[in-house]
């Protein structure tokens, strides 16, 4: 085969899988507003469930999109405090064996594609050991324990495109390692600071199989931490799990939810990265 028809084929084969990926986007959207839009009702938005809901009665998943957003945020919150600083340090400036740099990214890497369910597990593991019983708080740590190798896999990948020239201008000038790494650095990687947060704040919000058994399920909105929580993937799994026609429309209407959640949240992530994009020596 020549060099003309590789090209050609390559490129083929390129526009096909494109094709393929982005058609598969839209028919996932698709089905969701199809289905659920109708079902999207003022009251499903504004209240929580009434007795009998998943019997087709009155009522709405308040519960769950609070409790969603509890545990996505606090989640977040905590996995960005704890990842940041590991990401740091697993720089050259800070860790002089690259081989033990290599073997934790090794490790991080291998946590990444760990199925969330193995997290789930090891979660109500501990939760048994220390007599806690499921809730937000224990939702919340099973989730940053997940969220922390995205994280920190994604800024450190981020930490190492910082040029050695500009790090080495802020020593010059008689900077410490730590103002380098958090007036320097860290201003350079803030778009991929934001776009780790976005990875871990989507995979958090639509994780079921981690809080199926940490945070639990509830009609009400949790007044404490060690209250159980309700969330929208196990909203939709309930829902769609009952056998009356009108209860599953709404397991569509509660992905719809879900969709724009994490709609919202990408575009409010895609605007601070350009902003922040300002302040980046090229």
């Amino acid at each position: 085969m020549d060099r003309l028809r590789e090209e050609r084929l390559f490129k083929a084969l390129m526009r096909f899988s494109l094709a393929v990926v982005v058609g598969s986007l839209f028919a996932v959207v698709a089905v969701v507003i199809l289905n659920g839009a109708p079902a999207l009702t003022p009251s499903m938005l504004t209240q929580t469930p009434k007795g009998g809901y998943y019997l087709g009665k009155e009522g709405g998943i308040l519960n769950a999109i609070i409790g969603s957003l509890y545990l996505a945020f606090g989640s977040v919150l905590l996995a960005l405090t704890i990842s940041l600083p590991v990401a740091l340090s697993l720089q050259k400036d800070y860790i002089k064996k690259t081989k033990i740099a290599y073997y934790i990214r090794l490790s991080l890497d291998v946590l990444w594609g760990t199925p969330s369910i193995v997290y789930g597990a090891f979660g109500f593991t501990v939760m048994l050991y220390l007599g806690m019983r499921a809730s937000l708080l224990g939702g919340i740590i099973v989730l940053t324990l997940l969220q922390i190798p995205i994280m920190i896999r994604a800024m450190d990948e981020t930490v190492r495109l910082v040029p050695a020239e500009l790090k080495e201008t802020s020593y010059s000038l008689g900077t410490t390692r730590f103002e380098t790494a958090f007036k320097v650095v860290i201003i350079q990687v803030l778009p991929g600071i934001a776009t780790a947060v976005l990875l871990a704040f989507g995979r958090s919000i639509g994780d079921a199989a981690s809080i199926l058994f940490t945070a639990g399920y509830t009609d009400n909105i949790p007044g404490s931490l060690l209250d159980p929580v309700a969330s929208l993937p196990l909203a939709v799994f309930f829902q769609l799990g009952t056998p009356f026609p009108e209860v599953q429309q709404r397991a569509y209407a509660s992905a719809l939810i879900l969709l724009i959640i994490v709609l919202v949240v990408s575009v409010v992530s895609r605007a601070l990265g350009q902003r922040f994009s300002k302040h980046i020596l090229r």
